[in-house]
C-alpha cells in the first residue's frame, strides 16, 4: 500500500473525522464561552467588587518608567508583569467551558442508556442443575 493510499485511510476512518469535527465545533464554543465570560459574567463580578476591571489587576515586575498601567499597554511595552485578574477571568472560562461538557457527556450517556434496549433476562436454571447443587449441598452436611 502506497503512502498516500496508507494516509487516506487514516484520514476517513470514521473516529478521525470526529475528532476533527470535536476540535473544530471545541474551537467555537471556546469563543462563545470566553464571550460569556468577558463580556457578561466579569463586568457583573467586577460590579459588585466596586466596578473593578479584572484584566488589569496586576503587579508590574519590570521597570514602568511610562507608569502604563493597563495590560495591553504593559505587554506591547514588554514590562513583566503578574496578571493574576487576567489569569482569574482566564480560569473562570475553564470552569464554565468544563461545567458544561460534563453536562452535556452526561445528558448523552442519559440518551444513550435510553436508547440501548434492556439486557434479556437470564434464562432459567435447568432441573437437573437444581438437582445436582441440592445433592452436592447435602454431601457438604
Amino acid at each position: 500500500m502506497s503512502m498516500m493510499e496508507e494516509f487516506k485511510a487514516f484520514a476517513m476512518k470514521g473516529n478521525v473525522v470526529d475528532l476533527a469535527v470535536g476540535v473544530i465545533i471545541g474551537g467555537a464554543f471556546g469563543k462563545i464561552v470566553d464571550s460569556l465570560v468577558g463580556d457578561l459574567i466579569m463586568p457583573v463580578v467586577g460590579k459588585l467588587f466596586g466596578n473593578m476591571d479584572f484584566t488589569n489587576l496586576l503587579v508590574v515586575l519590570g521597570d514602568n518608567p511610562n507608569k502604563l498601567t493597563a495590560l495591553a499597554d504593559l505587554k506591547k511595552a514588554g514590562i513583566a508583569t503578574f496578571a493574576y485578574g487576567n489569569f482569574i477571568t482566564i480560569l473562570l472560562n475553564f470552569i464554565i467551558l468544563a461545567f458544561v461538557i460534563f453536562m452535556m457527556v452526561k445528558a448523552m450517556n442519559k440518551a444513550k442508556a435510553a436508547a440501548e434496549p434492556p439486557a434479556p433476562p437470564a434464562p432459567p436454571t435447568p432441573e437437573d442443575v437444581i438437582l445436582l447443587r441440592e445433592i452436592r449441598d447435602s454431601l457438604k452436611k
